[in-house]
């Protein structure tokens, strides 16, 4: 850790923003008529939302993105207001990523339109800003998009070369699916950090326990937080006993955002010069304050 805090404490963040529509409905869907929900209109995108968390937690990042052409200054202003530093370009043809969330208790269903997100390039990421950087995070989100793996590849060798620490949650185990599990083991293969939760962890190693996961995907990272809902989290370090970490207490409003502000507060604690365990400790208190708050991102 010595190493990462004579480098910097400063976080890159790269991938998806997106226009969120949450739908909370007041009772079951009835179809083809009128169901009364609350209707909120709200920023998202797992890698945006991840570094809004850290901006609002006081960690120094740059967040790199692709919206509609449009929507560069909304975008850039509302990421700016949680303390992040946007490098935001907008499409001349594709419009901002949407997703409508229907919300039901703890349960959440995604209708998703990628929209530019679809032509960011892992090169957008330039050496200038990774210089100096402790760690570069991306969601698995960045990985599905790419129909050419090899500039995501580039970009991990880019970072490591620059002696910064890569951080992957893998975001989605239905992706993961579709994608196939060892193209995407092999695509982020040399990173650091891996934030799953249990079902994503099932998907990636085929196994069930909870610990068995974390010390399996262990053989690959450095550090695995694997994330288990009220359960709390299973730390797998290299070279350390693998240890749980306990959830904080808390009335669920919306789930959405909870593993992006997870990330959040473990990276925002780990590059401040925090242990695994105390880290993800920080990454469970921010994970608590997303699931009491309508939206992915903290409130401004």
């Amino acid at each position: 850790m010595s190493d990462l805090l004579s480098n910097s404490r400063r976080i890159i963040v790269f991938g998806d923003v997106v226009d969120d529509v949450v739908v909370v409905p007041d009772g079951a869907i009835r179809d083809d008529t009128d169901t009364p929900a609350s209707i909120r209109n709200r920023a998202g995108g797992s890698a945006a939302n991840a570094a809004a968390w850290m901006g609002s937690l006081g960690a120094s990042v740059d967040f790199i993105g692709l919206v509609g052409k449009d929507d560069v200054p909304r975008h850039s202003a509302l990421l700016a207001d949680s303390g992040v530093t946007p490098h935001l370009s907008g499409h001349d043809e594709l419009p901002t990523g949407a997703i409508i969330v229907i919300v039901a208790g703890e349960r959440r269903t995604m209708l998703t339109e990628k929209g530019a997100n679809a032509a960011l390039s892992p090169d957008s990421v330039p050496n200038r800003l990774l210089a100096g950087a402790a760690v570069l995070h991306f969601t698995g989100y960045s990985v599905f998009s790419q129909s050419d793996q090899a500039a995501l590849r580039g970009l991990l060798q880019r970072a490591s070369a620059l002696g910064v620490r890569v951080s992957v949650d893998p975001a989605s185990a239905g992706f993961i699916s579709d994608f196939g599990v060892d193209r995407f083991l092999d695509t982020i293969d040399g990173a650091h950090l891996f934030f799953p939760n249990l079902e994503e962890g099932r998907v990636l190693t085929g196994l069930d326990d909870p610990i068995e996961i974390a010390e399996r995907l262990g053989e690959r990272f450095e550090i695995v937080a694997l994330t288990l809902d009220t359960a709390g989290v299973v730390v797998a370090e290299r070279g350390m006993p693998t240890t749980m970490v306990a959830a904080i207490p808390v009335t669920v409003v919306d789930p959405i955002g909870a593993g992006d502000a997870f990330a959040a507060g473990f990276l925002a604690a780990w590059v401040s010069g925090a242990g695994a365990m105390a880290a993800a400790a920080a990454g469970a208190r921010a994970g608590a304050l997303a699931v009491a708050t309508i939206g992915g991102r903290p409130r401004s």
